[in-house]
């Protein structure tokens, strides 16, 4: 069995898609498709940049969502029969594009006011994260719920993998939980450079934004299955697709639990699908004997679709 993984926030860099655009006419007509959606040049700010312009969130997660759908159509002949589909936070929007759940430019326009909404709640409470390495998921929990009586908001955001879980929440929260979490035998509790709390209660705003866009959008139910950062179980219906889209901007992302429901649903190949190959790179940390493959470059794509036809 197949899964497909699509990539989150921060797989973005400059230069990203351009090898496929280059390569292959199917890709070319999906960035045209996303400046056309959009009505900016997007594709632009992907190949040359400015960096910052590109890490913006507004740019940030539409850009990934470009690249994930137009690898893609790339590589849609060489994949075969899909059985599921999950993608990390930003991700599960590109899932959805992939399992025909949503249109693509009502994706890419839904990822932007999304982004805009996120940024915009964290210029109204402002709030930061941390990544901490070397500490199981029940200490991170414990210690965020201790410091969090006393600081304010201070929350597990993402179980990306064994030993690797994402805090979010109130500055102070969070500087006070990472020092705590340092005492309580984290190797590292280090700051990452974000413009919100994303995944706690602090995005409660955007998530009021995104539910009422989202309102405004026709889906259907998926073609296959895709995870829910929210549940990390398979989403086989419209109407539950569109409320954990919403729900995942103040919950958790349970990327470990996605994948090992997508093992023991008997999945033993996955396939990322998008810029960069951090997905794949956590998939070897959650399950070693699980097969994974980055294919979001142009070599990937000839190397996949010439396998498949050999």
């Amino acid at each position: 069995m197949v899964a497909l993984l699509f990539p989150g926030q921060g797989s973005q860099f400059v230069g990203m898609g351009a090898d496929l655009a280059d390569a292959y006419p199917a890709a070319r007509h999906a960035f045209e498709e996303a400046d056309d959606a959009l009505g900016t040049a997007l594709s632009r700010v992907m190949w040359e940049g400015p960096e910052e312009e590109l890490t913006a969130t507004l740019n940030a997660q539409p850009a990934i969502l470009a690249h994930s759908v137009a690898a893609y159509r790339v590589l849609e002949p060489a994949i075969g029969e899909v059985s599921f589909a999950a993608g990390h936070s930003l991700g599960e929007f590109s899932a959805h594009v992939a399992a025909g759940t949503i249109g693509f430019a009502d994706a890419l326009r839904l990822v932007r006011r999304r982004g805009e909404a996120m940024y915009d709640a964290g210029l109204e409470r402002p709030g930061t994260m941390a990544a901490v390495i070397g500490l199981d998921d029940e200490a991170v929990a414990a210690v965020c719920a201790e410091v969090g009586a006393t600081w304010g908001v201070v929350v597990a955001a993402n179980y990306n993998a064994p030993g690797q879980v994402v805090i979010s929440g109130e500055v102070g929260a969070v500087d006070a939980a990472r020092e705590a979490l340092t005492d309580a035998g984290a190797r590292r509790a280090l700051p990452l450079n974000v413009s919100g709390a994303f995944h706690s209660p602090l995005m409660e705003p955007a998530a009021a934004v995104l539910e009422a866009a989202l309102e405004e959008v026709a889906f259907a139910d998926p073609a296959f299955p895709v995870i829910s950062n929210v549940t990390a179980q398979p989403v086989a219906e419209s109407a539950a697709a569109k409320r954990l889209l919403v729900e995942q901007l103040t919950s958790p992302v349970r990327w470990v639990a996605g994948i090992q429901t997508l093992r023991s649903a008997g999945v033993g190949r996955f396939l990322e699908i998008g810029p960069g190959n951090v997905l794949t790179g956590l998939l070897r940390r959650i399950d070693r004997d699980a097969e994974g493959s980055a294919l979001g470059t142009a070599a990937a794509a000839r190397e996949a679709l010439a396998s498949a036809s050999a």
